[in-house]
């Protein structure tokens, strides 16, 4: 094992980053405000059409270069992302609501598809086909769990109120 100090502009690659403009945040590593977008100056008016509704931080109020737009917001989970973008993307307020949201539009997409005459193959979809061929001791304890859930979920709904109703009791005997 070798302990000798070593001079450090020997070392191959040292030094890379030493040109300004040689480093690719140069530009805007000392002037950038967290409210700007970082490559304002240098990038044309619109790169991408909004013809939909994108949903855009509060900390870039700018549209990004590219986004998605193969799903705009609709529906209820539509509703429940345009609330969380009124959140910072440090907050709880914005993320928590945009993963009910992704919950909420599976079931919008399953409804959907029934609706228009189409039934889904859950198992296939859901990746249980592989999953029974893989592993399916796995699968059956998911299932079983999933059963049991929803069994009790049911019980419960289901139960009748079978409190028996018993007179009243006097706290003064009567004389006989």
């Amino acid at each position: 094992m070798d302990n000798t100090v070593k001079d450090p502009q020997k070392l191959p690659g040292w030094g890379v980053d030493a040109d300004p403009k040689n480093d690719p945040t140069y530009p805007m590593r000392h002037r950038m405000n967290v409210s700007q977008d970082p490559d304002s100056k240098h990038r044309p008016d619109s790169l991408q059409p909004e013809d939909i509704e994108v949903l855009k931080s509060i900390e870039r109020p700018q549209v990004s270069a590219v986004f998605g737009e193969a799903a705009p917001p609709a529906g209820l989970s539509g509703m429940i992302r345009r609330f969380a973008f009124k959140y910072s993307e440090s907050h709880y307020g914005h993320w928590l609501p945009l993963l009910l949201a992704d919950r909420v539009n599976v079931v919008e997409g399953v409804v959907d598809d029934l609706l228009h005459g189409h039934v889904p193959n859950i198992f296939v979809e859901k990746g249980y086909k592989a999953e029974w061929k893989h592993s399916p001791q796995t699968l059956v304890l998911k299932l079983a769990g999933f059963a049991a859930v929803v069994g009790g979920v049911v019980l419960l709904l289901s139960k009748k109120d079978k409190t028996i109703a018993r007179p009243a009791r006097g706290r003064y005997r009567t004389a006989s």
